[in-house]
């Protein structure tokens, strides 16, 4: 047990060991509680609060108490996995909470190490799979070839032995697949047999994370702002030109109506259904659902990315979404949960980008949510209060097992 007096000076303490201490213990007691509901937010809160130490050393120490727990939160597991290697490649190999659509994300980050390390969790999904080969990376490939628990469909196998049919290492690996196809089998076989013959002694005898997704963030928010502020003075080039240059992304839509831009959205909408903009604003204001996923459906959004769609217009019709975060983070962290549940964590490709998107808000939401939740917590706290945590083993950074 550790005082919440004895926590908060661990915490803010100058020397990262202490804090990392106070970013395990705080794991711990968030881990096995069983106490108050206003007690267990406060320990989410300080989670969230380790997240931007500038020690590597204190944030790999929250890793590593979270890394195998099914109870871990997913937000902070995501947020590790974008960390500094040492933190990421653990987390990306062994955090059970991560999904599949959490790691297509980390995959598609272009970090050949990180696809490695995700090659190495206990269980690989064959869409995985099917994105690892997509990279056309000879280590990744070869990696891939060699776990034969990993489902690799039929048509990847093909891609695979026409890729490398010049491989000798790969060949041999691939041929070794039972689950290789005839047609691919007999390729790599045509391969060996013309190998062989240009043998001459046969002849003779016989592969900044962070900064992208803030970066990207930034661009997101100074073209929906300069959008709207060009429609108050009665103009919308930009708006068009989006349009035309086919520039108007799902996740540009999303972050729209997340951030409360519900001007720029009105607008985008009314100009790919081809709808009057006072036509729009009436059925986005206070139209029934069907009528806005009629708008919808005319502006050639899928029918998945409709529903997300439909449920921010009408929480932005009852949330300033663009003025309460907190309740903006209620609706992002309330949607993902909703989209985990009705795909039963497998999001469709349509959704894909708005999912991602959803997910890196969740994160930043929750961070700016959590500020002063758990200094305020202690403040209120009796004296004598503790914080319920078990005995911690030994520790160095790395420990992590995918360091």
């Amino acid at each position: 047990m550790v005082a919440y007096a004895d926590y908060a000076k661990m915490q803010d303490s100058p020397d990262s060991d202490q804090r990392g201490r106070a970013a395990r213990i705080a794991a711990q007691a968030y881990l096995t509680h069983d106490g108050s509901e206003s007690e267990h937010a406060a320990l989410y809160a300080s989670l969230l609060g380790f997240l931007d130490d500038p020690s590597v050393r204190v944030r790999a120490a929250l890793a590593y108490e979270l890394l195998h727990s099914p109870k871990a939160p997913r937000p902070i597991m995501f947020a590790l996995a974008q960390d500094a290697p040492i933190i990421a490649r653990a987390v990306a190999q062994y955090s059970p909470v991560l999904l599949e659509a959490d790691l297509l994300t980390l995959l598609r980050s272009g970090d050949p190490q990180m696809r490695l390390t995700i090659i190495d969790r206990a269980n690989v999904s064959a869409r995985l799979a099917q994105a690892l080969v997509a990279c056309e990376d000879r280590t990744i490939d070869r990696a891939i070839v060699q776990r034969r628990d990993v489902p690799v469909g039929a048509e990847d196998l093909m891609d695979l032995a026409g890729r490398w049919v010049d491989d000798a290492e790969l060949r041999g690996l691939l041929l070794d697949r039972e689950d290789l196809p005839p047609a691919a089998r007999y390729l790599l076989t045509e391969r060996i047999v013309g190998a062989l013959g240009e043998i001459r002694m046969v002849r003779g005898s016989v592969q900044a994370k962070r900064l992208q997704r803030l970066l990207q963030e930034a661009l997101d928010q100074a073209t929906t702002r300069l959008v709207e502020d060009e429609l108050a003075d009665g103009s919308q080039q930009l708006i068009e030109t989006l349009v035309d240059a086919d520039r108007l992304s799902t996740r540009l839509m999303v972050h729209s109506l997340v951030a409360g831009r519900v001007v720029f959205f009105a607008a985008a909408v009314s100009l790919l259904a081809e709808m009057p903009a006072s036509k729009v604003l009436a059925v986005l204001g206070d139209g029934r659902r069907h009528a806005v996923n009629a708008i919808f459906a005319r502006c050639g959004f899928a029918p998945a990315l409709r529903d997300v769609l439909g449920h921010l217009v009408i929480a932005a019709r009852e949330i300033d979404l663009g003025e309460d975060v907190a309740a903006r983070h209620a609706v992002v962290a309330g949607l993902i949960e909703e989209l985990i549940g009705a795909y039963d964590g497998d999001i469709p490709a349509e959704l894909r980008p708005a999912f991602n998107y959803l997910n890196e808000q969740n994160v930043v939401l929750a961070r700016v949510a959590a500020r002063g939740v758990m200094a305020n917590f202690l403040e209120q706290a009796p004296g004598d209060h503790s914080m319920g945590a078990i005995r911690l083993r030994d520790h160095a950074a790395a420990a992590l097992p995918a360091a």
